[in-house]
């Protein structure tokens, strides 16, 4: 099956590339992805769906985009950015130590020329962190390009804990778009 992943995340790439061998690993440049007002389920789907309007034509069988937002753990109607820096990282993390957040993921999957959207949160408990964690997780760089300043599946993990939902949200697509996906990887 010929798949393009329209995404630069080496995170999406890693949760697909079992299911698609061959898989085509291309993001797109350009795209808008200012936040619109709105909830951050609105603001996720949104940029969503830029993604998908921004993809030139393709041949490819099966093409797919993402986004990925984490609500303000203040303010869950607000979303968390990727950090422009270490001393960003460090403040989305140190907001984040000892809370529950919510992490939202939209996915398009354009299929037989028809897309298919879905939209979903999950819930994550990350304890108190210490300064020599926070140090740590800072040091790593695994903070770079991550909604909220962390993957779940590097340094943080030892730390953060799924409470609620699907952990694919987490990782960058929505929990029902992977069960939809896994049904087309086995088709092939």
């Amino acid at each position: 099956m010929d798949v393009w992943l329209a995404s630069n995340s080496e995170r999406r790439y890693a949760l697909l590339s079992s299911l698609f061998p061959n898989l085509h690993h291309e993001g797109l440049a350009g795209v808008d992805e200012t936040p619109p007002n709105g909830t951050v389920e609105h603001q996720v789907m949104t940029i969503c769906q830029r993604k998908a309007g921004a993809l030139p034509d393709s041949d490819h069988e099966v093409v797919i985009v993402a986004d990925t937002m984490l609500s303000d753990p203040d303010d869950h109607s607000l979303s968390m950015g990727k950090p422009r820096d270490r001393t960003h990282a460090a403040i989305m993390l140190h907001r984040l130590s000892g809370r529950l957040h919510q992490v939202w993921s939209a996915t398009g999957v354009r299929w037989n020329g028809t897309w298919h959207y879905w939209c979903e949160a999950s819930v994550v408990a990350i304890p108190e962190l210490t300064t020599d964690q926070l140090d740590e997780l800072l040091s790593s760089n695994s903070w770079k390009g991550k909604a909220g300043g962390y993957d779940l599946h590097g340094p943080m993990g030892e730390y953060a804990r799924l409470v609620e939902g699907a952990e694919s949200t987490v990782l960058g697509f929505a929990g029902e778009a992977m069960t939809f996906l896994e049904m087309l990887a086995s088709t092939r």
